[in-house]
C-alpha cells in the first residue's frame, strides 16, 4: 500500500492530511492524484460514494493551482446543494497554509451575497448546474481561463436532466482545460458525453468495496404497501435508539412518512427538492446533532450527507436503481459499526427485489414482526431499565418525600404497581399492539395484484402528477403513496394501484364524467398482459423507452432520463430543459433563455394548475369536488 508521499503531494497538504488522520491513500486516489499532478489526460472515474474521490481530484487541484490569481482556476459541479457544500468543505481542509479562496454557489441562497464572495476573487468554485448558469449569465462568473473542469456524481446529474445545462457550461469554458468526470455508474450516456467533450481520455474503474455490505444485516419484511407505515411504527416501537433515514422514492411520500412519525412523537424531518436551502442546512445540523434522530429522504436529497453512527437504515420504498440500493445501504455500519438495513416490500415489488439481489450481489433476510405480547414485554424491559438508571439528585427532593409518603401508606408492591399504572395508563395493553398481517406470497396473487387505470386528463390540461395524484387521492380518500406509478400524456393518463385502491377509486369516479364519459376508466391489457404497469404501451406516444429504469412497487416513479413521453421523474427536484423553457433549477425556480424566473409549483399542497379553470372555460368535470 502506498503512501500519500508516495504520490508527489507536496509537504504542506501531506501535514493538511495527516492532521485529518489520513496516511493511506483509497484506491481511487492512488490511481487518479499522480494523473491530474501531471496534468496531461483528462480522467474518467468510476466509484461509488464514500471511496475518496472528492480527495482524488481535491488534493492535486489545490496543489496545481496558483494563489491569488484573481482568475477562476477550477470549477467543480455537483448535482445537490449539499454535496456541494461537502466538497468545498472538504477541498478547504486540504489547502493547510496556501491562500486560496473557495467559494460554493447554489440555489436557495440570496445570489448577491453569491457575487461579492466571487468578486473577492475565487480560486476554486464549487456549485450546482442552475446557479452557476445564473451567474455566468449575469456575467459575474468567468470560466475562460479555467484549468480544471470536474463532473462530480455524473450520472445522477445526468438522471436529474442537468445534461443540457452542463454542456451550455462547457461551453463557456476554454478548451485546453483538464476534464474530470466521477460517477457511481456509467451508463452509454456518460460515455456518450465523456466522447463528445473529452477527447482521448483514461477510464479508471475502481471496484466496489464490499466493505459497505459485510458491517450490514440486511432484512425485509413482506407487507401490503397500506400496512408499510404500521410496520415503519413497529420498528420505531423495536428500536428505541433508532438513528437512521428512512428513504422514500417521492417527494410527497417522505411528507407523509414524516408526518406521521411526528404523530407517534418520533423526532423526524424531511429532507427532500422542495425544502428551502437554509431550513436543510438546519435540518442536518439538528440530525448530525441528534436532536433529530430519524431523516426522510429521497436519493438525490441525501447526496452529501456524511454521519457515520447511522443504526438503521430503511427502504421505505425499494429504489428503481440497484446501485441506489448499495448507496443507501452503505450509509449504515460505517467505521467499524453494526448497521440494519431493512426494506419493506409490498406485494409485487418481489420482481425488483430479486433484480437488486442480483445485479448488486447482496442478500436480503426475510424477518417477522414481533407479536403483541413480544412487543410488551419489549417495552416493559425498556421501562425497567429506564428507571433503574435514573440518577436522583438533590432537586428530587420533594419527589423522594412522595415516594417515603407513598411506600408508608400501603404495601411497597401495591405502591409501585398504582404509580406505574397512574403514568402509563393503558400504554402496556395489548390492544395498543396490533397485529399486521404479513404477506406469504410476493408475487401478486389474484385480488392483491396491480391494476392500471386510464384518466381522462393529461398535461394540455394544465396537470402534474402530483395534482393528478392529489385530486385522485381527494376525490376517493385513498392514500397519497397509494401510487406505484404514473405516467402522464398530453392528453391523457395512466396511474397504476394495488386492485384493492383501484377498486375503490372506480367507485368513487363512476359519475364524475369529462364530456360525457367516466374521467378514469380501467385501461385496456397492453401486450405482454396483465394490469401492471410494466412493459409497452399501445397508447398514443408510443412505448416507454427499453432502458427505462424499474420502479418500486408503492409509490415509486419512473426514472427516464427523458420526459418526453410524460413520464413522472424518479428525481426530487424540479423537471426542465436548458434553453428552450425551463431548465431544472436547485433552487426549485427556473430561469429561461431571457434570464427571467418564474416559481415552479411545490407539488403537493399547490394544485391550482389542476383547480384553476381557464378564463372563459367551464370545467368539465361533473359531480366533482372543489
Amino acid at each position: 500500500m502506498q503512501k500519500f508521499q508516495d504520490l508527489g503531494l507536496d509537504a504542506s497538504i501531506l501535514d493538511a492530511l495527516a492532521q485529518k488522520g489520513f496516511s493511506e491513500p483509497t484506491p481511487i486516489q492512488e490511481k487518479v492524484i499522480p494523473i491530474l499532478l501531471q496534468r496531461d489526460r483528462n480522467v474518467v472515474g468510476q466509484a461509488q460514494t464514500g471511496t475518496g474521490k472528492t480527495a482524488a481530484f481535491g488534493l492535486p487541484i489545490v496543489q496545481n493551482i496558483e494563489e491569488r490569481s484573481g482568475k477562476v482556476q477550477a470549477i467543480i459541479l455537483a448535482p445537490t446543494r449539499e454535496l456541494a457544500v461537502q466538497v468545498a468543505e472538504e477541498m478547504d481542509s486540504f489547502k493547510g497554509k496556501k491562500r486560496l479562496q473557495i467559494t460554493t454557489v447554489y440555489g436557495g441562497q440570496p445570489i448577491d451575497r453569491q457575487i461579492r464572495e466571487l468578486q473577492k476573487g475565487a480560486d476554486i468554485v464549487v456549485g450546482t448546474p442552475g446557479r452557476v448558469i445564473d451567474l455566468i449569465k449575469r456575467n459575474k462568473l468567468q470560466l475562460s481561463e479555467v484549468k480544471y473542469f470536474v463532473l462530480d456524481e455524473a450520472d445522477e446529474m445526468l438522471n436529474m436532466g442537468f445534461i443540457e445545462d452542463i454542456e451550455y457550461i462547457l461551453s463557456e469554458t476554454n478548451d485546453d482545460k483538464q476534464v474530470l468526470l466521477f460517477s457511481a455508474t456509467m451508463p452509454s450516456k456518460i460515455l456518450k458525453l465523456a466522447k463528445k467533450y473529452m477527447g482521448d481520455y483514461e477510464l479508471l474503474h475502481v471496484e466496489k468495496s464490499q466493505v459497505t455490505t459485510e458491517n450490514t444485516e440486511q432484512l425485509y419484511y413482506a407487507v401490503s404497501a397500506k400496512d408499510k407505515m404500521k410496520v415503519l411504527e413497529r420498528i420505531m416501537e423495536m428500536t428505541p435508539d433508532f438513528y437512521g433515514i428512512v428513504f422514500c422514492n417521492t417527494r410527497m411520500g417522505t411528507d407523509d412518512v414524516t408526518r406521521e412519525l411526528n404523530k407517534m412523537g418520533v423526532a423526524a424531518e424531511a429532507l427532500h427538492g422542495d425544502v428551502q436551502q437554509n431550513q436543510r442546512e438546519r435540518i442536518l445540523q439538528r440530525f448530525k446533532n441528534k436532536a433529530c434522530t430519524v431523516l426522510c429522504a429521497t436519493d438525490v436529497a441525501a447526496r452529501g450527507i456524511d454521519v457515520n453512527e447511522l443504526t438503521h437504515v430503511i427502504n421505505y420504498q425499494l429504489p428503481q436503481d440497484p446501485e441506489a440500493y448499495v448507496h443507501r445501504i452503505g450509509r449504515t455500519g460505517r467505521a467499524g459499526n453494526k448497521g440494519v438495513a431493512i426494506s419493506l416490500i409490498a406485494n409485487g415489488e418481489k420482481k425488483q427485489m430479486n433484480i437488486i439481489q442480483s445485479i448488486s450481489k447482496v442478500q436480503m433476510t426475510k424477518a417477522e414482526l414481533p407479536s403483541a405480547k413480544e412487543m410488551i414485554q419489549a417495552k416493559m424491559d425498556k421501562i425497567f431499565a429506564d428507571i433503574i438508571t435514573t440518577e436522583l439528585t438533590e432537586k428530587d427532593a420533594n419527589i423522594l418525600k412522595l415516594a417515603t409518603r407513598l411506600i408508608e401508606s400501603n404495601e411497597s408492591s401495591d405502591v409501585l404497581t398504582a404509580a406505574l399504572k397512574y403514568f402509563l395508563k393503558d400504554e402496556l395493553q395489548a390492544k395498543n399492539f396490533e397485529e399486521i398481517k404479513m404477506q406469504k406470497d410476493l408475487g401478486g396473487t389474484k385480488g392483491n395484484g396491480e391494476v392500471r387505470l386510464f384518466v381522462a386528463k393529461g398535461k394540455r390540461d394544465r396537470m402534474s402528477p402530483q395534482d393528478l395524484e392529489a385530486f385522485i387521492c381527494a376525490q376517493s380518500g385513498i392514500a397519497s403513496n397509494a401510487f406505484l406509478d404514473t405516467f402522464m400524456l398530453d392528453e391523457f393518463s395512466f396511474v397504476t394501484l394495488e386492485s384493492d385502491d383501484a377498486d375503490v377509486v372506480l367507485a368513487r369516479f363512476k359519475n364524475i364524467t369529462s364530456d360525457g364519459k367516466s374521467v378514469i376508466t380501467k385501461a385496456k391489457q397492453r401486450d405482454g398482459g396483465g394490469g401492471s404497469s410494466r412493459g409497452g404501451s399501445k397508447f398514443g406516444a408510443g412505448s416507454r423507452e427499453k432502458d427505462s429504469k424499474f420502479r418500486s412497487g408503492d409509490g415509486g416513479r419512473r426514472n427516464d432520463s427523458s420526459s418526453s413521453n410524460g413520464g413522472r421523474r424518479r428525481s426530487t427536484e424540479t423537471s426542465s430543459s436548458f434553453g428552450g423553457g425551463r431548465r431544472r433549477s436547485e433552487s426549485s425556480t427556473s430561469s429561461n433563455a431571457g434570464g427571467r424566473r418564474r416559481k415552479e409549483s411545490s407539488g403537493a399542497g399547490n394544485h391550482n394548475s389542476f383547480y384553476g379553470k381557464p378564463s372563459g372555460e367551464k370545467s368539465k368535470f361533473k359531480n366533482a369536488k372543489y
